[in-house]
């Protein structure tokens, strides 16, 4: 059974740090994409970063640059979201989506996206 399972949410204070993980199960294909996107309270869900399938490129919104990385580990069934100085904005919860379409590229359109996983919620006290 193909299934994606976010974890490492939680409390952190604001200038924190946290990170989450994305374990993949069930793929019998090692190159996908993996985005990540949150949903902060009262607010539609945006794109976060994303890591490509084969040569790992990675894309992030602006604002993410300096305080969000996103990395797979050696056996690309794993992938981090490593955050840095969290601000009490960050608060929402965390999804990870895996595509193998489209050569596995990068997408910010949630639909283009194969399998979700169930969120993990972060959340960033002031």
């Amino acid at each position: 059974e193909v299934q994606l399972q976010a974890s490492g949410g939680g409390l952190v204070q604001a200038g924190g740090s946290l990170r989450l993980s994305c374990a993949a199960s069930g793929f019998t294909r090692d190159d996908y994409a993996i985005g990540w996107f949150r949903q902060a309270p009262g607010k539609e869900r945006e794109g976060v970063l994303c890591i490509s399938g084969g040569d790992d490129t990675t894309y992030y919104k602006n604002s993410m640059k300096d305080r969000f990385t996103i990395s797979r580990d050696s056996g690309k069934n794993a992938v981090y979201l490593q955050m840095y100085r969290l601000k009490p904005e960050d608060t929402a919860v965390y999804y990870c989506a895996a595509r193998f379409g489209a050569g596995y590229g990068c997408t910010w359109y949630e639909d283009e996206y194969d399998y979700w996983g169930q969120g993990t919620l972060v959340t960033v006290s002031s």
